[in-house]
């Protein structure tokens, strides 16, 4: 999922661009003055307050930001439901599950309150949101050192959040960069802790299509699972017990089941992770020819590794699932998002866009002189920062793709430690860390994916840039990866539960520095500091003030349109209509699919296309109730020209009234781009449609009493 509004890329060869009404991430707080009458024209019934108000209940009052912002859930009634994505909701699933009792293969329904199980992360709500710039860059000039900025803008921004800060009532607040630091805000959150599992289906609906469909239309997939959230007697968070009743939200939204068409209004509210839309040409060619390949070859081979392990044992199939879903998700997107770059040739009107703004820079239209080198600060810091940034990649991708070096990180703390230092809750936070890292770790996997990985970070990243400790490990296996990896994994304690247990019960700073797998680990991660971060923060010298300067420039350049931040896990709204599309010559694709499509899918006993025998009974049969469309079909997915992005998964899709319609849960392969430039003709959100959602609550989990708790519009 993706997108925001580009600075006028795709838009026209002349400063004179229009503003497409789907097309941006909007600040909530913002659109009474950026985008309250193009919403009405689309057919928004509400006032901006109804929408965004601190004082009052409104919509953001029913918004959930999942842990740090993983994902996007609603509260969907008065006693603290909320929906989100059955993907969101698959870590804490598979963390519930065993092979004794697999929700995620089985699906999991909490008939009473009683049964909701503890699903281990938090939600925020999203209480104002202030301009903090003034007080942020007060002082501040380009001729300020990058270091002196950093230093003002951290500090100041650390004090402005620690004033909102309440431990008790769980506030906290954070300041984040808008229009690459030309702007600044205070967002302040109340973060409850205690969140439970009340229902999924099985897996085999809630990921129908599996990786094949991922990111494609037409769909069938039914992406949602369903929390609640508690609070203490007062309705104030509190930490999980048992005396802990349902949260009473300030506002949820009505469930509307009167159905969707072609034309209608739909607004998307959410947490939108990251976009890179001010991205100059010179990024979108690194993108192409380096790094996005370089992901995608990683990944894939992780998934060859954990597919065939997985296929041999449902235990370890349950363990991996999770993580295969992860890395999957964004193998497949990077390669979507590569063809669609060039497909829609954005690196040429990237360029173009670039020259125009070169000529209006050298005119000095303000007399400062100081937009007239940004495009050459650009083209110099590329140049540094392409000599380093598949380091970079490889270091987050390869070397901490091992699980193993990953856990060995987490005793760096205890490495550093002083002889008469108190560490004794240190140790408890690592033995706490290893029993949740073995729960889900299969020592042959991770043994396999680390000599594979070692082997392409020593063959495609430059000698200079690998630590020596490294290369001499190579060249002691004369290249034998796979040697490499069974020396190291038969010794280290960092892949054995039992020897890490025993280590730490009595924890010896000498043993761990010679333990093979630490060591390595240090070796790469030290590299890195010393080899390939100071030419990344070279590069950032110059492209920093280059995207600060340009993204200032377009808007003083183009004074008469209204532009949008890229995402940044913030509160966003995007707008726009019910639509279908023409993906390409002679090919148009419905706006809107149906259980008549799931069951065209179905292949018995195919890991992605299998269905559920009570399922296919009553689909066949034709048992929809209530939530049958004018015709008697059962609408499955819709489609909407909303802009979303990862961080979205989950939001709701809400019609001009403030009634959920839908759940969005991915974007279309077409626009794959999207996340780097927006395809207005082309760009598509994927949602469940809200009748299907609750059909298979009700009539195929036979959970009724969860939609009677909702606020039903018919």
């Amino acid at each position: 999922m993706k997108r925001i509004l580009l600075l006028i890329t795709f838009l026209a060869s002349t400063f004179g661009l229009q503003l497409k009404a789907d097309e941006g991430m909007w600040l909530p707080h913002l659109i009474q003055s950026q985008n309250y009458e193009a919403m009405v024209r689309l057919g928004l019934k509400l006032t901006p307050e109804q929408i965004y108000d601190v004082n009052k209940s409104s919509l953001k009052d029913a918004i959930v930001r999942l842990g740090g912002g993983f994902c996007t859930g609603e509260m969907i009634s008065k006693d603290g439901l909320m929906l989100t994505n059955h993907h969101c909701g698959y870590d804490a699933i598979q963390k519930l599950s065993s092979t004794q009792s697999n929700y995620l293969r089985d699906g999991f329904w909490a008939m009473k309150r009683s049964d909701e199980l503890a699903a281990g992360f938090s939600v925020s709500f999203l209480q104002r949101v202030e301009d903090v710039t003034d007080r942020v860059t007060k002082g501040l000039t380009e001729k300020t050192s990058l270091t002196d900025r950093h230093k003002q803008i951290n500090s100041e921004s650390e004090k402005i959040a620690n004033e909102v800060k309440d431990s008790v009532l769980h506030y906290s607040g954070v300041v984040k960069s808008f229009f690459e630091g030309n702007k600044y805000y205070l967002f302040v959150y109340q973060t409850y802790p205690d969140v439970r599992l009340v229902g999924t289906p099985p897996e085999s609906l809630g990921k129908y299509g599996g990786d094949t469909d991922n990111w494609m239309w037409p769909r069938h997939t039914a992406d949602f699972s369903m929390f609640r959230i508690y609070a203490d007697a007062n309705n104030n968070p509190a930490e999980y017990s048992a005396q802990n009743v349902p949260y009473h939200p300030k506002h949820h939204l009505p469930v509307s089941i009167k159905g969707v068409e072609k034309g209608d209004y739909a607004m998307i509210f959410g947490y939108p992770g990251s976009t890179d839309r001010y991205l100059t040409s010179y990024g979108v060619k690194f993108a192409i020819d380096v790094e996005q390949p370089s992901i995608v070859k990683l990944r894939r081979a992780k998934l060859d590794i954990y597919e065939k392990y997985q296929a041999q044992s449902d235990e370890v199939d349950l363990m991996y699932s999770s993580k295969h879903a992860r890395v999957s998700n964004y193998w497949k997107y990077y390669i979507g998002q590569t063809k669609g770059l060039k497909r829609l040739n954005v690196y040429e009107k990237k360029k173009d866009l670039e020259n125009q703004f070169n000529t209006w820079a050298q005119s000095d239209p303000d007399g400062t002189g100081q937009y007239k080198d940004v495009i050459k600060m650009y083209e110099d810091g590329f140049a540094i920062q392409n000599k380093f940034q598949l380091s970079r990649t490889y270091i987050n991708e390869a070397v901490f793709g091992v699980e193993a070096i990953g856990y060995a990180a987490s005793y760096i703390g205890l490495a550093n430690s002083k002889k008469g230092d108190d560490l004794s809750d240190m140790i408890n936070e690592l033995k706490d860390e290893t029993k949740s890292h073995f729960k889900d770790y299969y020592k042959p996997i991770d043994q396999e994916v680390f000599a594979a990985m070692m082997r392409y970070y020593s063959t495609d990243i430059d000698p200079s840039q690998q630590p020596e400790d490294f290369k001499k490990l190579v060249a002691k296996f004369k290249g034998n990866f796979d040697k490499m990896a069974a020396w190291i994994y038969n010794k280290s304690i960092m892949v054995d539960q039992a020897k890490a247990e025993a280590f730490l019960a009595k924890p010896n700073v000498k043993k761990l520095n010679k333990d093979p797998m630490y060591k390595l680990m240090m070796a790469l991660y030290k590299n890195y500091f010393a080899a390939v971060r100071p030419g990344l923060s070279l590069a950032t010298e110059k492209l920093e003030p280059a995207k600060r300067l340009f993204v200032k420039g377009l808007m003083e350049m183009n004074p008469n349109h209204k532009y949008a931040s890229d995402a940044n896990s913030t509160m966003r709204m995007t707008y726009g209509s019910v639509l279908d599309y023409y993906p390409a010559d002679a090919v148009h694709y419905s706006h809107y699919t149906t259980m008549e499509g799931v069951l065209e899918k179905y292949v018995p006993g195919d890991h992605e296309f299998d269905l559920p025998a009570k399922f296919i009974e009553l689909a066949k049969s034709k048992t929809y109730g209530q939530y049958a469309d004018s015709d008697g079909k059962l609408r499955v997915c819709f489609l909407s020209n909303n802009d979303i992005t990862g961080g979205n998964s989950g939001s709701p899709v809400i019609n001009g009234n403030g009634e959920l319609i839908g759940t969005a849960f991915d974007g279309n392969w077409e626009a794959m781009s999207g996340d780097i430039a927006f395809e207005d003709k082309l760009q598509r959100t994927i949602s469940v449609d809200v009748r299907y959602t609750l059909w298979i609550i009700d009539v195929f989990a036979g959970a009724g009493h969860l939609v009677d708790e909702m606020t039903i519009v018919r």
